[in-house]
């Protein structure tokens, strides 16, 4: 559900054409990765004498892809490992039994325009991006909400009933009252760094130990039982959110603040294309490396397997032993799979991490989500009922266990996909037994009881494909949500790529990705986390920055997230 009603949406938008965008900038690092990467000056450089050194990159997700091209450019080596398959949770994947050119999402699928820096990599590469058909977004023919065995279509929120708009205005006072939503968004477009700094350190000290749930209660705006109710089901933006309830309400802060669930767009063809193209480009300035150079000519074509040890050796150097039984020495890593293998898939030194570091690795928390899709013959949604004219089947919210269903098409008369049913947390794990075909057989009871009249199955042209991302083997979850009382473990994380009041001997590995992110769950945070190590590892070798171009790292002391105290 959209967060503002439509005509007061319309009017924002015209207002906001005259003001700058709002972007991923903070709150808890308000600092320009888009500007450092748009820069002429680049991102820094190493010494000659480094040029052509080996460094590891664990995790051949976007994170890693982008701290190995960036790596490259600057003259340094670095040798990626990949335990699966180039793009991590941007995995896109096509369907047996089908000769359609179709392809579903099985990971990431929506990118908000406020992912700047993840929209620098899309436009280098030369993808196209298109609206992504959220729940009553201006793509989206029509909504139907079902909950409680009864159905609203609308094609416009103005056509929902008005508890849903009771809703809608409890959020929306709920964020002003309780976290100074109009002020922070108003600093975050205008990137005023002190004013961003002082209503998050206020936010952050007082809100750190709350969870999503109880900062609704806590509201009066949101008294109503009923109210809480629809809301968790229903949500805002991209559908219900009550499998975030027990979320630290700081991290849906750093969602809504920064629009990072509005105005979501897909990408043509498949969100794996930007890891995949990145992987085999030559970039234009290169250091060192002769014209014509990629990641993948410095591989021979393929990454190295999968780390199954990494320990310390003399010289505070670091040892990655692979599936192959390999065995290589770096002066320097990048970590950036899932930070819980380091406990379980990969044998690793005690060494490596400080203590504190170890502790907030083992707390991460992850959320459990599971896709289905199904390809169609043609987007015979867009049919219309002969009695009231409206679409036969729309994106669909639900209490049913489908919870959220999205239409996707390229065209009238074309092959089409559904993603019968996207669920979270304990709706994915109810999943886990059931095969493609099972799970295929109750979303369509459940959706067929929503549109009793529509056929899904005669549609259907090819075999299902599913994804439940706590079980797949290289992932514990879809993402990392911190739960209440985490801040402190996050901050630790992020913060890891500034090393040089770490002890000697625990230097030289960078960890990134998704988990160190603030924003898990946005591909923009792993952009941002992959430069944040480039920054370290450079600094770690004894480059630097040009001055008018200084990295995440360089006015780290001026912006550096809040600091809460830990005794």
């Amino acid at each position: 559900m959209t967060s503002v009603p439509t005509a007061v949406h319309d009017e924002q938008h015209v207002q906001a054409q005259a003001e700058p965008p709002i972007t991923m900038f903070g709150p808890d690092f308000p600092y320009a990765y888009d500007d450092y990467l748009a820069s002429p000056a680049g991102l820094g450089a190493v010494p000659a004498t480094e040029h052509g050194t080996e460094v590891a990159v664990i995790g051949g997700g976007l994170s890693g892809i982008i701290a190995a091209y960036e790596l490259m450019k600057m003259g340094l080596k670095p040798v990626v490992y990949e335990a699966d398959r180039i793009g991590g949770r941007l995995r896109t994947v096509g369907f047996e039994g089908c000769d359609a050119d179709l392809t579903a999402e099985m990971g990431a699928m929506r990118f908000p325009p406020s992912s700047t820096a993840f929209q620098y990599y899309v436009d280098l590469v030369g993808l196209q991006t298109r609206p992504f058909p959220n729940p009553l977004s201006p793509g989206t023919p029509s909504t139907v909400v079902d909950l409680k065995g009864e159905s609203h279509y609308a094609t416009s929120v103005d056509d929902l009933p008005e508890v849903y708009h009771q809703v809608m205005h409890a959020w929306n006072a709920c964020l002003e009252d309780g976290a100074d939503f109009s002020a922070m968004q108003r600093a975050l477009r205008e990137r005023d760094v002190p004013v961003i700094r002082e209503i998050w350190s206020a936010l952050v000290e007082k809100l750190d130990n709350q969870t999503f749930y109880g900062f609704l209660c806590d509201s009066p705006a949101f008294k109503s039982f009923r109210h809480r109710e629809i809301f968790g089901q229903v949500g805002f933006g991209t559908g219900g959110w009550d499998t975030d309830f027990p979320n630290s309400i700081l991290e849906i802060l750093r969602v809504v603040y920064t629009g990072a669930d509005d105005d979501h767009h897909g990408i043509v063809g498949g969100s794996q294309q930007l890891p995949l193209r990145l992987w085999d480009r030559e970039p234009d300035k290169l250091t060192h490396w002769e014209r014509g150079t990629s990641l993948s000519s410095l591989h021979g074509g393929t990454p190295r397997p999968a780390v199954t040890r990494l320990h310390r050796t003399a010289g505070n150097r670091i040892t990655v032993t692979d599936a192959a039984g390999d065995i290589r020495t770096y002066p320097a890593a990048v970590f950036t799979a899932q930070s819980w293998m380091l406990l379980s898939k990969i044998a690793c030194d005690d060494s490596l991490f400080p203590i504190d570091h170890w502790t907030a690795i083992e707390r991460t928390h992850y959320m459990e989500s599971s896709k289905l899709f199904v390809p169609v013959d043609r987007p015979f949604w867009l049919d219309k009922d002969e009695q009231t004219g409206r679409d036969v089947m729309s994106m669909t919210l639900t209490d049913r266990m489908t919870r959220g269903t999205y239409l996707l098409d390229d065209g009238p008369d074309k092959p089409a996909t559904i993603c019968l049913s996207y669920t979270w947390c304990d709706d994915s794990l109810k999943w886990l037994p059931l095969s493609a075909n099972e799970r295929m057989e109750v979303m369509l009871t459940s959706l067929g009881e929503i549109y009793p009249k529509v056929d899904i199955r005669s549609h259907i042209i090819g075999n299902p494909v599913t994804v439940s991302w706590e079980n797949e083997p290289y992932f514990m979850g879809a993402f990392k949500a911190n739960l209440p009382g985490h801040y402190r473990y996050q901050r630790r994380l992020f913060t890891h790529f500034m090393q040089d009041t770490l002890p000697e001997d625990k230097r030289g590995i960078f960890l990134a990705g998704d988990d160190i992110s603030w924003t898990a769950g946005w591909a923009e945070g792993a952009v941002q986390t992959a430069l944040n190590a480039v920054w370290g590892v450079m600094h770690h070798f004894g480059g630097g920055t040009d001055a008018t171009n200084p990295g995440p790292g360089d006015v780290y002391e001026d912006i550096a997230p809040v600091f809460l105290d830990e005794d």
